[in-house]
């Protein structure tokens, strides 16, 4: 495993295991999957329902709780100081740790200043080793950072070879904050599995085209949290470690970045409309 080491010193693995829409029922199993691979960076949501199994998987493996890397975001629901600080709690009971090694604002919508000041407090008490935020994209992020007594470690956002957020990155490393590529393969949206670029790099390498862009990814100093339910994805997705690419490579694959969402523009009303509209699902958070 290759790790980054976060602007308040803490080391991060570069490749982890996302729960998005895993049914809360069945994520336990392929979280206990995951770690079975090699997966120690396991992310999830107050949102994602699924918190109760991903805690139920860690205590279960076997593997020392030191031997992870627990990510969890707080939801637009759990706006105010108060909420957030009980939220957090919550999210430790379900996640069956004392520790969130990586606590987000999930959402830039509502109180997240308050979010964050709570958050803040959380980490200095030794509930959260890195707090960051997620989804903020650059004009937001900057407006927000430059406020900070604790600078965000990590913003987790789209990104993937047809959008490779090149200006928000720049803007990042002002502060020193990580990138995290949440969608790493677009969901599969436009073929990404059969682009012929990657296919092609991919080959060369004895590669798939997935590999070659998670290895794309890395190099371009993002973390990656691909999902999958199925163990031999899990496994594929694993095996990005014995192969680089060159920087002709790196050009053409670069070569692809159209530099626009595949999803939800968060400058569109209708995208914080429908967020807001979205329940809590771990309703003891509230």
């Amino acid at each position: 495993m290759e790790y980054v080491t976060l602007n308040n010193g803490v080391k991060m693995p570069v490749l982890g295991y996302g729960v998005f829409r895993i049914n809360a029922e069945d994520t336990e199993s392929h979280v206990l999957d995951a770690i079975r691979v090699g997966y120690r960076l396991i992310d999830t949501a107050q949102i994602y329902g699924n918190e109760k199994g991903v805690g139920k998987a860690v205590k279960k493996s076997g593997v020392p709780r030191e031997g992870f890397f627990l990510t969890t975001k707080i939801w637009i629901t759990n706006e105010t100081y108060q909420q957030t600080l009980r939220s957090i709690d919550g999210s430790l009971r379900r996640l069956h740790t004392d520790h969130i090694d990586l606590l987000l604002i999930h959402q830039p919508y509502g109180d997240y200043y308050g979010q964050y000041e709570a958050m803040g407090a959380a980490y200095k008490m030794g509930k959260a080793r890195a707090i960051g935020v997620s989804n903020f994209y650059q004009s937001r992020f900057l407006g927000f950072a430059a406020w900070q007594e604790i600078v965000p470690a990590v913003d987790q956002m789209e990104m993937h070879v047809f959008q490779q957020q090149r200006s928000l990155r720049r803007a990042l490393e002002k502060y020193g904050t990580q990138i995290e590529a949440w969608a790493p393969f677009a969901e599969g949206r436009e073929d990404y599995f059969e682009d012929p670029v990657l296919k092609k790099i991919g080959e060369a390498h004895g590669k798939t085209a997935a590999q070659t862009a998670l290895r794309f990814l890395i190099q371009e100093k993002a973390v990656v949290i691909p999902k999958t339910v199925r163990k031999e994805k899990m496994e594929e997705n694993y095996q990005i470690f014995d192969f680089s690419l060159d920087r002709e490579e790196m050009e053409e694959i670069a070569s692809l970045d159209r530099g626009k969402t595949l999803f939800s523009s968060y400058h569109d009303d209708e995208t914080g409309a429908w967020l807001r509209s979205k329940p809590n699902t771990e309703i003891d958070c509230k």
